[in-house]
């Protein structure tokens, strides 16, 4: 063979091993796509997509797709981009079930932002997967930038976030650092939050940073004026603690220490440590034992400070250790809300004496409650007919009250017209939760914030930095009338006097037990001032 050709054969097969080699390569690192810009990282799918997938999560499937519609409803028109950003996968059911009340929340609130104000800019909303409790949201938050960046993405607020942790402030403290606005829609504990000073001249620890829910320290004390005002004033009290390290068992943990007592001093506060958010290990172990410490003591009211899964092993508990004619009544957070979830009707009956009446009812305040303003009107209706000798008129109905009403009958109607329209959700939005009005309530919000924005200049998109500015200009005549309450946010982006809706788990005589609400508590003692105008003192 000439030597010519030797030497074109030895690089022709040289050129085959690198092309091999490279393609081996290329083949070995190309990410594991669960869908498009959704890649799986050790089981989980981590990313962000607004196209309908619905994370391997069947419960949210049918949403996810309500979402996707009404994407591609409005993606001729002038649009923005909107992140909902919460875990998206578990094997617990229970979540499961909270992600989609989540989810019908935000597409609920889409569809009446993007119709309610009629002017662009729509909103586009893409949901995004941090990982089980946001280990993964730096990728997340990555992908998010680059949509910020991004002329055809246009990404203008993230929201979501509903667990208080390390990840969660991370994630947060950088979106905002990099001046995307988030609307944090479901986190109550109190560092990630700004600061509100007398001046309003505080530098925010997150600029752009907004929060509809109070925090656990404004939630504990609306609880404390609540149960006051109801006389409750010679309870004796101990509060019950999870050690390990989360922003929300931290801050309601401190929240209810600092409550001033009215009564008798209770036994020493008690600890117990769990694993994690959702496993119990052995705090069903440790609960037995704080559970006839307590029983020894004459405690009769426990602050909870810990996650939902561990509130109902402790319930389940202090109801077994057998204390003669005593009722407990434990006194919890926000997170609270999702209890009801969990219990099963044997759950019920442990909670029960042999005659039936309750051993342990457990009352926490909630973000919000359906039942709240029809209940609350017929009260004030009632003692302002009492001491006026007459029926009030509809101007003399005090609007903290209508307006929510108001905000709530709205969302009753879209729940209707989206069944009419014949687009599934995956279950009838469960507003008792109140999951489904908060993350409402953000959207709108936000709708607000964009539409605010847009008519300081009709002609151009809003910039990230316009939607942060409009903020603490979400008050007074601004106010967003939500679902929840109205929304008057400070400059340090705070619902200011936000109400908690005060509900009780009760197990009744038989059967599941019931979620009753039984009264509105106000952070401040008493309800929002006229139009929402915030005090000087507290802006």
């Amino acid at each position: 063979m000439p030597r010519w050709r030797k030497i074109l054969f030895s690089l022709l097969g040289a050129a085959a091993l690198t092309a091999g080699l490279v393609f081996g390569y290329l083949f070995l690192t190309k990410p594991d796509m669960c869908a498009d810009g959704v890649e799986r990282i050790d089981g989980e799918c981590v990313g962000v997509n607004g196209e309908g997938y619905d994370f391997g999560t069947s419960e949210i499937t049918d949403v996810a797709r309500a979402i996707a519609r009404e994407n591609k409803r409005i993606e001729k028109q002038p649009y923005v981009t909107v992140a909902m950003m919460l875990p998206l996968q578990s094997d617990r059911q229970a979540l499961r079930r909270q992600m989609r009340s989540d989810l019908q929340g935000a597409y609920l609130g889409q569809r009446q932002a993007n119709a309610g104000e009629g002017e662009p800019p729509k909103i586009r909303l893409v949901l995004a997967n941090p990982g089980q409790d946001y280990g993964r949201q730096e990728k997340v938050v990555d992908t998010l930038l680059r949509m910020a960046a991004s002329s055809e993405d246009r990404l203008r607020a993230v929201t979501g976030f509903n667990l208080s942790l390390a990840a969660t402030e991370a994630a947060v403290a950088r979106l905002t650092e990099n001046r995307i606005p988030v609307l944090a829609a479901r986190i109550s504990g109190d560092r990630i939050a700004n600061e509100d000073r007398p001046d309003g001249m505080a530098k925010p620890r997150f600029p752009g940073l907004a929060r509809i829910l109070p925090t656990n320290h404004d939630a504990a004390q609306a609880l404390a004026n609540f149960n006051g005002e109801r006389g409750r004033q010679n309870l004796r009290t101990v509060l019950v603690f999870d050690k390990r390290p989360d922003g929300y068992n931290e801050s309601l943990a401190k929240a209810f220490s600092s409550i001033e007592e009215k009564g008798p001093a209770g036994p020493a506060a008690m600890s117990f440590e769990s694993p994690s958010i959702d496993e119990a290990g052995s705090t069903g172990n440790q609960f037995t034992q704080t559970a006839n410490n307590i029983c020894d003591s004459r405690a009769d009211t426990v602050y909870f400070a810990g996650r939902t899964l561990h509130l109902r092993i402790f319930a389940l508990k202090l109801a077994e250790v057998g204390c003669k004619d005593r009722h407990y009544t434990i006194v919890s957070g926000s997170d609270a809300a999702s209890l009801r979830q969990d219990m099963t009707e044997k759950d019920w009956a442990r909670l029960r004496g042999d005659d039936g009446r309750a051993k342990v009812t457990v009352q926490y305040a909630a973000p919000a409650h359906p039942d709240a303003w029809t209940t609350e009107l017929t009260d004030w209706t009632k003692q302002y007919t009492e001491t006026h000798d007459r029926k009030p008129t509809e101007q003399d109905l005090p609007q903290y009250l209508t307006e929510p009403k108001a905000a709530l009958d709205a969302l009753r109607r879209q729940i209707g017209a989206t069944r009419s329209e014949g687009i599934e959700l995956g279950s009838t939005p469960n507003l008792e939760d109140s999951r489904t009005m908060l993350v409402h309530d953000g959207l709108i919000t936000i709708g607000k914030a964009l539409h605010q924005a847009q008519k300081n200049d009709p002609e151009a998109v809003p910039t990230r930095e316009d939607v942060g500015r409009q903020w603490p200009l979400l008050q007074s005549r601004h106010r967003v009338r939500g679902t929840s309450g109205l929304i008057c946010l400070t400059t340090g982006g705070n619902a200011y006097d936000k109400p908690a809706a005060i509900v009780e788990l009760d197990p009744g005589r038989k059967g599941p037990g019931t979620l009753r609400f039984v009264g509105l508590g106000w952070p401040t003692g008493k309800p929002q001032p006229q139009n929402c105008v915030i005090p000087s003192s507290t802006s």
